[in-house]
């Protein structure tokens, strides 16, 4: 036999055994979720429980979209607010200043 024979032969030998060796580890990968989240399921309703749970997720990232545009008005409104609040603040400060420098009659 050949020096080149013997090679490809071991490289299709090496081949087929990682190949193996990724769908074992690839199959006790799947065992291990299924004992986290459920038994698979596979084009249909999800009986999974992280599916379920990542369906659930979603739908609340859905509803909740809209949320967005009103939490900044919101904010805007806050804080022309507090800007209003700080001007009150000052004028008051300023008036009790006013008020402690006069003197009684």
């Amino acid at each position: 036999m050949n020096a080149l024979v013997v090679l490809a032969v071991v490289s299709v030998v090496g081949a087929a055994a990682q190949f193996v060796a990724l769908a074992l580890f690839l199959r006790a990968i799947v065992n291990e979720l299924e004992t986290i989240g459920g038994p698979a399921t596979r084009f249909a309703t999800p009986a999974n429980y992280l599916s379920k749970i990542r369906l659930g997720v979603r739908a609340i990232e859905r509803q909740t979209d809209g949320l967005a545009p009103q939490v900044v008005r919101l904010n805007e409104g806050f804080s022309a607010t507090r800007d209003g609040l700080k001007a009150i603040d000052g004028n008051l400060g300023a008036l009790i200043a006013s008020v402690s420098r006069q003197q009684r009659p």
